[in-house]
Formats: C-alpha cells, sequence, structure tokens
C-alpha cells in the first residue's frame, strides 16, 4: 500500500527551526526586512523551504489575504491570432507578479459568457480582463457596480464606464483606405461582420470617411456571421456582383482568411485582379502570393497596459479610481497585395 506523504506546513518549518509560525509566515511573503528579522534567520527559513519543497496552501492564504492571486481572461476565441498574441504576453507578465490566469472563450454563446463569468465570481478572481461580449454588458455592468476590477480591451460599449484599452480603429482603416487611393484604386470595397460591436462601427466609420472626402462610393458587405462556410458564401455572392472592385479592405483577420478562401474558388488572383488590406496581421498573410497588407495592431503594448491598469487597481483594494482609457496607434504593414496598379 503506497504510503501518503504529509503535506509540510509553515508549522512543520517553524518547529524545525525552532521559531514562531508568524516568523515563518513573513519570511516565505518577503516581509523579513520590513519587519527586522535578521538575514541570518531569514536564510534558514528560506533554505528549509527549498530543502522540503514547501508549497503554501492556496486556499488558506486566500483566506487569510483576501486574494487569490487569480485572474480571469474571458475573449469570444482565446484561438484567433489576435487574442492568442495578448493572452500570451499578458500570461508572461502574470506569472512573473505570481498571478494565474484562467483563460476562457465564449464562442459567440451569450450564456455560456453568462456561466463562465459566473465561474469566475465563484473562483473568487482577484481581477477580470475582458473583450467584452455581445449581450453581456448588464452583467459586466453588475459587476462593476460591486467595485471588481474589471478592464477591457480590444472593444468597449461608451455606456459601460471602466477601464479600457483599445487601438484607434477608426484612424486605421481611415489611413488603409487613404493607401489604396493613393496608390490609383479607386473601386474599393469593405468586408465586415453585421454588428453593433463598437470596434468594428469605428472601422467602418474610418473607411467611410475616406471614401467620402475622396467622392468615391462606399461599397460595403456585412456579413451576418456564424461560420466559416456561410460567411464564403455570402461573400462569393458579394464579389460575383460587385465585379467592378479593384480593391478590398477585410475589417478582422478571420473575415481576412474567409476572404481569401473565397478567392482561391472564385479564381480571383491577389493584387493583379484585386488589391487586399487586411484589420489584423497574422502569420499566412507572409506567405500569400504577393504577401498581404494589414493593418497590424501593437499586441503586446494592449498586454501591458491592461496588466498595468489592473494591477494599479489590484493596488488600490477595490477602492474607486478614475476610470482609464487608452487608445493606441496601429502600423499600416504593406506589402504586395496594395502595390500600385
Amino acid at each position: 500500500m503506497p504510503v501518503i506523504k504529509k503535506r509540510i506546513s509553515i508549522k512543520d518549518i517553524a518547529k524545525q527551526l525552532d521559531i514562531s509560525i508568524t516568523t515563518v509566515s513573513f519570511v516565505i511573503n518577503g516581509k523579513a526586512r520590513e519587519k527586522n528579522i535578521s538575514e541570518s534567520l531569514t536564510k534558514k527559513v528560506l533554505d528549509l523551504v527549498a530543502e522540503l519543497n514547501y508549497q503554501p496552501n492556496a486556499l488558506a492564504t486566500s483566506l487569510r489575504t483576501g486574494k487569490t492571486k487569480i485572474i480571469g481572461f474571458l475573449v469570444d476565441d482565446i484561438s484567433e491570432p489576435f487574442f492568442a498574441g495578448i493572452a500570451r504576453r499578458i500570461d508572461e507578465i502574470a506569472s512573473n507578479l505570481g498571478y494565474k490566469i484562467l483563460f476562457s472563450s465564449t464562442r459567440n454563446d451569450t450564456e455560456k459568457a453568462i456561466e463562465l463569468l459566473q465561474i469566475f465570481k465563484d473562483r473568487h478572481v482577484d481581477g477580470y480582463i475582458m473583450a467584452l461580449p455581445e449581450g453581456l454588458e448588464e452583467e459586466v455592468k453588475k459587476l462593476i457596480q460591486t467595485d471588481a476590477p474589471v478592464v477591457l480591451f480590444d472593444r468597449y460599449v461608451q455606456d459601460v464606464k471602466t477601464d479600457y484599452v483599445i487601438i484607434d480603429n477608426e484612424n486605421s482603416t481611415y489611413n488603409a483606405t487613404e493607401h489604396l487611393i493613393k496608390n490609383s484604386y479607386k473601386n474599393i470595397g469593405f468586408v465586415t461582420i453585421d454588428t453593433v460591436q463598437q470596434q468594428m462601427v469605428d472601422r467602418l466609420t474610418g473607411y467611410e470617411k475616406a471614401m467620402g472626402k475622396n467622392n468615391l462610393p462606399a461599397i460595403v458587405k456585412k456579413i451576418e456571421y456564424v461560420d466559416s462556410a456561410g460567411s464564403i458564401e455570402e461573400m462569393i455572392r458579394f464579389f460575383k456582383a460587385e465585379r467592378q472592385l479593384d480593391a478590398v479592405i477585410f475589417a478582422a483577420n478571420y473575415i481576412c482568411l474567409d476572404g481569401l478562401r473565397t478567392f482561391r474558388k472564385l479564381g480571383i488572383q491577389i493584387h493583379k485582379d484585386i488589391a487586399i488590406v487586411s484589420f489584423d496581421d497574422f502569420e499566412i498573410l507572409e506567405f500569400c502570393e504577393p504577401p498581404v497588407t494589414a493593418i497590424t495592431q501593437p499586441l503586446e503594448a494592449i498586454a501591458e497596459n491592461v496588466m498595468k491598469i489592473l494591477l494599479n487597481k489590484l493596488k488600490k483594494g477595490g477602492k474607486s479610481i478614475e476610470n482609464m482609457q487608452v487608445s493606441l496607434p496601429t502600423i499600416l504593414n504593406i506589402r504586395g497585395s496594395s502595390a500600385k496598379k
């Protein structure tokens, strides 16, 4: 019969060194200098902690401190390159500070999003990082009213008063449209999804402003997005009907990917038949022939700003502080797909 090893506790360490449990606790929690504990005793405690491979009881620690050192991270789809890139950097920052992240995807399912939010609450997460899913606005408002630290990114809702980090969506598509116009493209389409999400609305606004300024017709396709197959079917009909198009801007990387699949089905060649710009860069675009121009979001800067704001809120311990709204610029990564006619 296997022998079950007893879990090492602070009490065991204190007993072995013949010192108080409080002293051991201060050393383990990095308060030795603050509590005037000698360096030699601190070293003895830390050496024994390492030797015995002491692991603090997370539940006991959270009950004592009121902190779980866990952050909830909620997005539509964690596998998307944009969300995955931000999640990776947030995880790095959090790990270095002793935090764990609960990563979850809503898959555009409001009921699932509400369920995941409840799981976060049940786990008593210290803070929430969210690309606000559609339909979750009221739930998030209630959460904010409890003084829970919440930071939104990628998208925001004007009447949800909290901290957020976004990019300048409107100017990003405005500049991309101007780039195409300067390269002699006149019949420029814009493919997006049919949504009220503010970031998508802003991207469409930027395109329409640039087209209006240059007295060119705005040719917009709004997809009722359910899945990739349905998206491709809608695009096939759109590009067959709008044969005059000489350029197109896709409003997100997953829409661009469906667009590339559509072009393959229709035998449309990049640049030769139609110029392309994608909102969001991702690796596949570099391997197209020619490579595809893309609006590149500053993933590291987004992640670092999100964590900076959240950690500041956690430090304030739920006390009311002025909300921070950060808007970051993008870079237009110009490649062969949008070269001059």
